[in-house]
């Protein structure tokens, strides 16, 4: 009886998003393929993986309990092919990188050039994925590196930070008046763009400035891709928290108006596993990011709060 690889990062993806179409998008299949994935292991295995409840997938038992060596299989194949590419001599290989839609503020695309000018036999997949999605797929060795947003609580990772990223709160030119005189209870009653619950960096920015004050957000829309929240706010829906140097380019165009109360930062890490420190593929990566954030340097995971 053998276990394929894919229908084991299947299992996983949909063990943890509790949801076969998610799942399936996720790692860039159809539902009907990753549907096949986690039957044809259940029937391997003869074992019943997943219950339905209500609208969501759930572990069984057996499958929580399978789970862990899923991870550690996965992760462990990640370090097979990096042990046979340095017995190979060569930095060659396909490299999957995780990253933000926002090619500005993650220089992917001075990154990436840097990485095929010194190593020319690298192929290069790209996924455009938030941050969360990121820190998930570099678990399940969907991905090989990711750049992302967020604090660096994962243990079993290596993180390098390159740069601390500014936020600022901006609302419609229309609102000018109300945004620039109000006070934090005023600001919370406005009309907010929020994000969805999957985007843990902008929740925890938004915790610092408004729950932690006993506030509460007057959400009128929630998003999860920062482009279509930013075209919300220039339509005059509603307040955002926006990158700096978007806030700053809407202000200076005449539609958007920044608040002189609330701003934010983040950190910005590249990320990878930390048993694949030594793979060729990933050191190859690092280095050339350290050409595009000459401050980039390595991180040591926090403690979670």
């Amino acid at each position: 009886m053998m276990i394929d690889l894919v229908q084991l990062r299947t299992f996983v993806a949909v063990a943890e998003e509790q949801h076969l179409t998610r799942a399936a998008e996720r790692l860039h299949v159809s539902q009907s393929a990753a549907s096949a994935h986690v039957r044809a292991i259940e029937e391997n295995l003869d074992l019943q993986l997943f219950v339905r409840t209500n609208r969501s997938l759930e572990l069984t038992r057996a499958g929580q309990m399978l789970m862990r060596q899923a991870k550690e299989l996965l992760n462990g194949a990640a370090e097979f092919t990096s042990f046979a590419r340095d017995i190979r001599g060569k930095v060659e290989g396909n490299l999957i990188v995780g990253a933000s839609s926002d090619p500005t503020s993650n220089r992917i695309g001075p990154v990436i050039a840097e990485l095929r000018e010194k190593h020319p036999l690298i192929t290069v997949d790209l996924r455009a994925r938030a941050s969360a999605g990121t820190r998930q797929a570099l678990k399940t060795g969907e991905i090989d590196i990711g750049i992302l947003l967020g604090r660096a609580v994962d243990a079993g990772f290596t993180y390098y930070e390159m740069a601390t990223v500014n936020f600022r709160v901006v609302g419609p030119v229309a609102w000018k008046e109300k945004i620039e005189s109000a006070d934090w209870t005023e600001l919370s009653e406005l009309p907010w763009i929020t994000p969805s619950d999957t985007n843990l960096s902008y929740a925890f920015m938004m915790e610092k400035l408004f729950a932690e004050k006993g506030l509460e957000l007057n959400s009128v829309v929630r998003f999860d891709n920062s482009a279509l929240a930013r075209a919300l706010v220039q339509s005059g829906v509603g307040m955002l928290l926006m990158r700096e140097e978007y806030a700053l380019q809407g202000e200076q165009e005449g539609y958007l108006t920044l608040s002189p109360l609330a701003r934010a930062e983040y950190p910005q890490y590249v990320a990878h596993v930390a048993s694949r420190g030594n793979d060729p593929l990933i050191r190859a990566f690092v280095d050339a990011a350290a050409e595009a954030w000459p401050d980039l340097r390595r991180m040591a995971p926090l403690a979670r709060r």
